[in-house]
């Protein structure tokens, strides 16, 4: 699979620590190197049989469609892209007007990640969104009437002007549009943001985790109950539409990273880009590889394996651990989950060690205290 990072945004979200600039001037020369990075990176997958792209960033959705579709061009010149395969846009609903979504329809995008966050004004206005409560209602019927339905929107919750009435509001207006599904996330607060300065000089309240709890226990229960099948921590697909692209990602598929910031794995080493738009365009229209990488030790391997897979719901495969790792090693993550088990927030069924309902609330801490640690 491969992934590219569209580092640009129209203004900053308070909230944000991806890495995006809000110059928009440099955008022709970015596209450039994206398609120069893909030329020089593309035997890095061995398998160059592709069945996911996924603009993500950023804003992918400021990019023009030609600039998509050469992008795309470039992927087919040297890989072999399935015929299926799940090209998805990250796009806010302010750039989804009517004309925009008729040229991406001309290109082989088939799948929109929407960027809702909420469907009141002032959460949008909180947050520093670029689009309005207006324009998130209108945009998902827009690109269904285009004849897009593979869509998802994402929400956030747990941040202070997020009553639990109002949190019931936007799931139940979202499960009215009909998407096939929903990925939902509890509001962080990451340092060198915004929000960071905000809080930390007293001009927001902080994130209230048993906020965050109690409104990710809504979440699950009104999608659940509404037909959603909750297969990730953050992400409920209806009809089995998972995102492709992700469950690969969680199920250790390796992938290609392309653009500045991108990550890419190939099951023994990590890579990654500069985090500098003109550093990356720099390098890379000079044909210098902007990549920094690490090899990957065995614990690394178990580890990420424990922490992506017991996310969803197919969680610790007892046989892929005896395969990659050996008997020993899930005989380990056992005797490390066991007082979990007898808790209730791990259920272990002989093959499958997956996340309770209880245990949701606390995947990274238990994914954490079933770690292999060097010694």
């Amino acid at each position: 699979m491969i992934y590219l990072h569209i580092p640009f945004c129209k203004q900053a979200c308070h909230y944000c620590d991806f890495h995006f600039s809000t110059r928009l001037d440099d955008k022709a020369l970015m596209v450039d190197a994206l398609v120069r990075e893909i030329e020089l990176r593309s035997d890095y997958l061995e398998d160059r049989h592709i069945r996911s792209v996924y603009f993500g960033g950023g804003t992918p959705s400021l990019l023009n469609a030609s600039d998509i579709q050469r992008v795309l061009d470039k992927i087919t010149q040297h890989f072999s892209l399935d015929e299926r395969a799940e090209i998805t846009l990250e796009a806010n609903p302010d750039d989804l007007n009517a004309a925009k979504i008729q040229a991406l329809r001309a290109t082989p995008i088939n799948r929109f990640s929407i960027g809702i966050q909420s469907f009141f004004e002032e959460d949008l206005r909180w947050m520093n969104r670029a689009h309005n409560a207006q324009e998130a209602d209108a945009v998902i019927k827009r690109v269904q009437d285009a004849g897009f339905d593979n869509i998802t929107c994402d929400l956030i919750y747990g941040f202070p002007l997020l009553t639990d009435t109002k949190w019931h509001s936007n799931i139940e207006q979202l499960i009215g549009y009909s998407v096939p599904h929903i990925s939902s996330y509890a509001m962080t607060v990451e340092e060198r943001t915004a929000l960071h300065h905000q809080i930390k000089r007293g001009k927001t309240k902080a994130i209230d985790e048993r906020q965050s709890a109690d409104q990710m226990a809504i979440l699950i229960e009104k999608l659940t109950s509404n037909g959603f099948e909750h297969y990730e921590i953050s992400n409920f697909a209806k009809d089995g539409k998972y995102a492709q692209h992700n469950t690969n990602y969680w199920n250790g598929t390796h992938y290609l990273g392309i653009g500045p910031s991108a990550h890419s794995f190939n099951g023994t080493s990590r890579c990654w880009n500069k985090s500098n738009n003109a550093l990356y365009i720099r390098d890379i229209t000079n044909g210098i590889s902007a990549v920094e990488s690490e090899m990957l030790s065995t614990e690394d391997r178990i580890n990420e394996y424990i922490m992506t897979s017991l996310r969803t719901m197919w969680g610790i495969r007892r046989s892929v651990v005896e395969q990659q790792f050996g008997v020993d090693v899930m005989h380990f993550i056992l005797s490390q989950a066991e007082p979990y088990i007898l808790g209730e927030e791990l259920i272990y069924d002989g093959a499958t060690l997956t996340l309770s309902p209880k245990g949701k609330q606390l995947a990274d801490r238990i994914a954490s205290e079933l770690f292999v640690l060097s010694e």
